[in-house]
């Protein structure tokens, strides 16, 4: 059904993509070239929210070069729009430039689109065809998927330890456990999340900037403090960008007027707080995430925390996907990767997968995603 030129485009298309990895959100990565006698006419990938989606830029990119697109083959790596949002539906694009054949990687999970797009090239007269290379596709956008089918980000929880599984001394200090290799690949995952997470803990103990600063990216991740009980101090360095990036502390319960005046004294500085209180007058975890999609349009949540929060996320099944960067040294006695009670049994086991193994440098990244996702 597809040509080895057909497989060469689209694998273009998805390196289109890939440019959007820290760039469109909560818009999905999507990358698209447009081709005709053997020949790429143009190409482009989707900008920043608000900006042109793939299709659109791939077809400026053709006529600016002085080519024709009727009767071209697109190479698109998600279905194209047929809703209008913050831009026109990208379809209406496709039909009027008349190509003779759209290939896409695959559909749609948006409600909005799913399908509609590819049904309304067809009814141009226009040659649709998907599913090549869809796995690579749908890799790009695990964050917009989740959002999508479950109405959840996808949750990323980044720990750096040791041989033995311990990521921090016992007085707490853990910088650094792994080498600047390491903590790079580190920023290339904050770079790609819409959020950076971590809890109060970390905040006294680290007092973290919580930014991307070791890759180039054009926007700053939102950044979001897990606070019970409001404890972060106003002063702590991750608040001084807030130019950049929004931030938003989620505590319990505003139960005491102390609490409503700090909460206060946040807001006035451009800080939202969010009060999201579970029964044990702790921050409802679940809550908070499909909070943070479903509202926020949030697709995916780049972890950076303690081994108490840790803990938490894990025992509440919040967690999509583990990085684990381990250093080649024993620590000894330490502070372990997550605050978890034993198991009575091993069918309470949570199961997980490796997809991935990387050396940077001395440390080993294993990259592992739940087995039971739901």
């Amino acid at each position: 059904m597809y040509t080895a030129f057909d497989h060469e485009m689209m694998s273009q298309a998805l390196s289109e993509a890939a440019k959007s990895l820290y760039l469109s959100n909560p818009n999905p990565r999507v990358g698209c070239v447009i081709a005709k006698d053997g020949k790429v006419l143009g190409r482009g990938f989707t900008q920043r929210v608000g900006g042109a989606h793939a299709e659109v830029q791939a077809l400026a990119d053709v006529r600016n070069q002085g080519h024709d697109p009727s009767g071209s083959t697109v190479y698109v790596t998600l279905e194209p729009c047929s809703h209008t949002g913050r831009t026109p539906p990208c379809v209406n694009a496709l039909i009027e430039a008349k190509p003779a054949l759209v290939i896409v990687a695959m559909s749609d999970p948006n409600p909005l689109v799913s399908g509609n797009g590819l049904e309304k090239l067809k009814a141009a007269g226009i040659e649709v065809r998907c599913g090549l290379l869809e796995a690579e596709a749908k890799a790009l956008n695990v964050g917009f998927i989740s959002r999508m089918t479950r109405g959840l980000p996808w949750v990323r929880l980044k720990i750096a330890a040791s041989l033995d599984g311990k990521t921090a001394l016992p007085d707490g200090t853990s910088q650094w456990i792994t080498g600047p290799l390491a903590r790079a690949d580190g920023h290339h995952w904050r770079a790609q999340a819409c959020a950076i997470l971590t809890g109060v803990g970390t905040v006294k103990e680290d007092n973290p900037r919580l930014n991307v600063r070791e890759v180039k990216t054009e926007r700053q991740p939102w950044k979001i403090i897990v606070d019970s009980k409001l404890e972060t101090s106003i002063d702590a360095q991750l608040f001084n960008e807030l130019d950049h990036s929004g931030v938003i502390l989620v505590c319990a319960a505003l139960d005491t007027l102390h609490k409503q005046q700090v909460a206060s004294e946040f807001q006035s500085r451009g800080i939202e707080v969010l009060s999201l209180p579970n029964a044990h007058g702790k921050v409802d975890l679940p809550a908070l995430f499909a909070y943070l999609a479903q509202e926020r349009e949030m697709n995916e949540i780049h972890v950076e925390a303690g081994y108490k929060l840790n803990g938490s996320l894990l025992r509440e099944h919040c967690v999509d996907e583990l990085l684990l960067y381990y250093a080649p040294f024993f620590m000894g006695e330490g502070l372990g990767m997550a605050n978890l009670s034993p198991l009575d049994s091993l069918t309470q086991k949570q199961d997980w997968q490796i997809i991935n193994q990387t050396i940077f440098g001395p440390d080993l990244r294993l990259r592992l995603v739940k087995t039971n996702l739901s």
